[in-house]
């Protein structure tokens, strides 16, 4: 490589009239050397010190040479330019700083405001980097297109213009310069002084405005927490801190109902927050004078959409983003970019059960008005979204509506259960359909329930969201930037322990005469038993009660345990991931699930991560499984650590306890140090 930027590197010689000037100094140096051996041979004495004044001219001649000689081919080129003489004088007059640079970066020519900027002289012809470091031959052009680079001197910003211009002909029709090789080409350089415009251009995008939306997502439980007496003063101090936060970043903030607020910032200010990661969020939780349950904030901004209409209608859109997934956080829309802050910690879960009721009629409605319907969950079901579609076939089965479960390959985690539902009621046979068979049968007059997943790209048979007009989705997950668009019914619950729960809650109101089969009972129950890891996490009131609606129609804990019994290289394996688990940074267990040998390694893989919880000191478990040419993680916490954010890192998602990730062009080791990664960073940005 270095060979080749000596050979394409501009070599200049003297030709003609100049280099024969040259010749005659060789001639008398040659001369003076006959001489020398003369008077050698007349006297040693007289010999030795006229030869030593030989040696003398002979290296002042050859000093004389190489200093004068890029002097000499400066103005050559300068006069090969071919500029007239008003052209010359503007160039030389210019008020922009310019100068002229062979290849290698040696200086040529510098116009009279390059060289007052510069503080060099005219003749300057060293380097270009000794002057301005930020520029070397690697920003030089390598062709005709102009290359800007930006630059700070001197306590100013400039950008510097280079253009690369050719020589080649003026060289060849010159008499006193000859091109031994490479390519005769110079670089133009011009600097404008960019000082003041940075400063304007900085000043209006801190002053850009933004608009914002902040909500206190448990008002009505807070104030019900708290003696009457001091609900006002709870309030005040609440109201207290997000103002005082808020106007700390220079912003304003304006109540419009008890429990809602609209800000207005600018972007300076936003930086701030982004940087200290919205303190708030943490700050108001802090506020308790004997209220029970602590107050959690949701923040949505919109910037950058325009005018002040459509950063509004953006901060709402971040607002309802922020509520989907399950509040206490920030959610900021820039453009049709999303980032998020905060939502470290458990979702509150809501006594109320409105929602549901709500939810459950117009599930009802839509199902009524339409001739069938069509479940699926997530690719790679398991038995939470199996149990989800089981439940939304019965509430069609109720409405005298035929209905159907998309399914892709079984593994398994659900074979058996699907097995079991066909041996007990022959209509099941017909109910598990195909991805074919399923956009065979969609048409606008089906609706699609959509089931423990609210990305399209998760789904069990994306091509069926696009074949009709009624799409229901039913999930637990926090919802992220990718969602299902056109919705009819959308029931994202991420204080839900699993998609059984809510189906449970549904069928509660649905219809008071409906009736669940036992094996239909125990199928949901099931689904419910693996998302909270046997009602450890993530259980709630709500939780319970439908478990125990589940039981009242004959869900029966002795064959649900049954049926989740493993065989022996299940185990083993399970076993061998906790036995490599490696603690990162002293509380991040790692490992990797070997796959040899296992119809569903990544289930098992699942499993072992729930183990790994149970060590001392372990805030959150990971397991990479290598299955499919696909790198499976799976992450699982208690309560101090939210792995859905760090997998949502990872191109991943879930909720706070339980969540995944697929990984793809990457083997165990590049993900597991991808995964260390991720971690590193989220801590050291405070992020988990």
């Amino acid at each position: 490589m270095e060979n080749d930027k000596i050979k394409n590197k501009m070599q200049l010689k003297y030709s003609g009239k100049l280099m024969r000037h040259w010749y005659w100094c060789v001639v008398v140096v040659l001369l003076l050397l006959v001489l020398t051996a003369v008077v050698l041979y007349i006297n040693t004495l007289a010999g030795v010190i006229v030869g030593g004044f030989t040696i003398i001219l002979y290296l002042t001649i050859i000093g004389i040479y190489l200093y004068y000689r890029p002097r000499v081919l400066s103005e050559l080129l300068d006069f090969a330019a071919q500029y007239s003489g008003v052209e010359r004088t503007l160039l030389k007059d210019m008020s922009i700083p310019y100068g002229l640079v062979q290849t290698d970066g040696r200086i040529l020519r510098m116009n009279d405001r390059l060289a007052e900027m510069t503080g060099k002289k005219k003749d300057y012809h060293k380097n270009i980097t000794s002057i301005f470091p930020q520029i070397n031959s690697a920003h030089f052009p390598l062709d005709q297109e102009d290359r800007i680079v930006d630059i700070d001197y001197d306590g100013k910003k400039y950008r510097v213009t280079m253009r690369r211009i050719s020589l080649e002909e003026v060289v060849q029709g010159s008499d006193a310069v000859e091109l031994l090789n490479g390519e005769c080409c110079a670089i133009a350089m011009s600097f404008l002084d960019t000082t003041e415009l940075s400063w304007y251009m900085q000043e209006n995008y801190e002053q850009t405005a933004v608009v914002g939306l902040l909500y206190v997502d448990n008002y009505d439980e807070v104030m019900e927490s708290v003696e009457d007496v001091r609900r006002s003063m709870l309030e005040a101090l609440v109201d207290r801190r997000i103002t005082k936060y808020i106007c700390s970043a220079d912003g304003l903030i304006k109540k419009l109902e008890k429990d809602k607020y609209l800000l207005v910032i600018n972007r300076k200010g936003l930086d701030q927050l982004e940087d200290d990661r919205f303190t708030v969020l943490e700050d108001v939780k802090t506020v308790n004078i004997g209220n029970s349950i602590a107050a959690t904030v949701s923040i949505g901004i919109g910037l950058n959409n325009g005018g002040y209409a459509q950063n509004f209608e953006a901060a709402r859109v971040a607002m309802e983003m922020a509520l989907a997934r399950g509040g206490d956080q920030a959610v900021v829309k820039d453009k049709d970019k999303m980032a998020f802050f905060g939502g470290k910690t458990q979702h509150s879960e809501k006594n109320t059960r409105v929602r549901a009721r709500v939810k459950a009629q117009a599930l009802r409605e839509m199902i009524a008005a339409r001739e069938q319907v069509i479940v699926m969950g997530h690719k790679n079901t398991d038995i939470d979204s199996l149990g989800a579609c089981v439940g939304v076939c019965r509430a069609a089965m109720q409405a005298d509506k035929p209905a159907y479960i998309v399914l892709g390959d079984l593994n398994s985690s659900i074979r058996s259960w699907v097995s079991m539902l066909k041996e007990k009621d022959e209509s099941y046979a017909k109910v598990f359909i195909t991805h074919e068979q399923a956009i065979e049968m969609t048409n606008q007059n089906t609706v699609v329930v959509v089931v423990d997943a609210n990305r399209p790209s998760i789904a069990e048979c994306e091509e069926i969201l696009y074949l009709t007009r009624t799409i229901v989705v039913l999930d637990h997950h926090r919802q992220t930037t990718e969602k299902i668009e056109n919705a009819s019914l959308s029931y994202i619950e991420p204080s839900a322990s699993s998609a059984c729960e809510m189906i449970s809650e549904i069928l509660q109101y649905y219809d008071d005469g409906i009736k669940l089969k036992p094996y239909e009972a125990d199928t949901i129950y099931a689904g419910i038993i693996i998302d909270t890891n046997n009602f450890v996490a993530k259980t709630g009131m709500r939780t319970f009660e439908a478990a125990a609606f589940l039981r009242r129609y004959g869900a029966d804990v002795t064959r649900v345990r049954k049926a989740f019994r493993n065989d022996m290289e299940t185990y083993k394996a399970r076993a061998e991931a906790v036995r490599h688990a490696e603690a990162f940074m002293g509380c991040y267990a790692i490992s990797v699930c070997p796959s040899e040998g296992l119809e569903s390694p990544n289930v098992v893989g699942a499993q072992a991560a729930n183990e790994l919880l149970n060590i001392i000191g372990v805030k959150a478990s990971f397991v990479l499984t290598d299955y499919n040419g696909k790198i499976f993680i799976s992450a699982r916490s208690i309560d101090e650590v939210n792995v859905q954010i760090i997998m949502e890192r990872l191109g991943g998602g879930g909720h706070m306890n339980i969540a995944g990730a697929q990984l793809t062009g990457t083997d165990l080791d590049g993900a597991r140090q991808k995964l260390k990664e991720v971690l590193t960073q989220m801590t050291k940005e405070g992020a988990i």
